[in-house]
């Protein structure tokens, strides 16, 4: 059986990305894994630290779901345009394990706001990124003003839907 892990790129207990991953993974009909970033804590990184203490065991927990899986559904949060310091945080320590922090696996790329981009600047940002990393990002989705388009744990938006049913089609295909 296919091992499928989803996570949002943030700590936030009430993540809106969190919300958005979680359902797109009811709709993969697969066993899938969710994870939450908090648990996996990491200090802020920095050379020094790494010198004197090493790579924490998180960031080595985290890398080993991502190896271990046959496919990722990551939904990214925005902060001013960019990564989460969290995701960000943990994406820095798995590069200093392994630099093709993704190997290759197939990704659902995703991103919700609260805005009218829908974390389009964050997105931009991992698609030309992540390729550098082994990502085989296979679909794309957005969700633009998650308050208005998100109820009851589902999309409610019938355009938005229909295009992240579309862009699970094409990741399970690719599974």
């Amino acid at each position: 059986m296919k091992k499928i892990i989803a996570f949002a790129g943030s700590n936030s207990k009430e993540s809106i990305n969190k919300q958005l991953a979680t359902y797109a993974s009811s709709l993969l009909n697969k066993n899938v894994e969710i994870l939450d970033l908090n648990n996996f804590e990491l200090p802020i990184y920095g050379i020094d630290f790494e010198k004197e203490h090493g790579i924490p065991e998180n960031a080595h927990k985290f890398l080993m779901y991502i190896k271990s899986s046959d496919g990722i559904i990551l939904s990214l949060a925005e902060h001013n345009g960019a990564y989460t310091t969290t995701f960000k945080n943990l994406f820095d320590w798995m590069s200093r394990i392994e630099s093709k922090t993704f190997y290759n696996k197939p990704m659902l790329l995703m991103a919700t706001s609260p805005g009218g981009r829908g974390g389009a600047s964050v997105l931009s940002i991992a698609k030309e990124r992540f390729p550098y990393h082994d990502a085989h990002i296979v679909e794309v989705f957005s969700l633009p003003f998650f308050s208005n388009n998100f109820q009851d744990g589902k999309i409610v938006n019938e355009d938005f839907n229909k295009q992240l049913k579309i862009a699970i089609e094409q990741f399970n295909k690719s599974l």
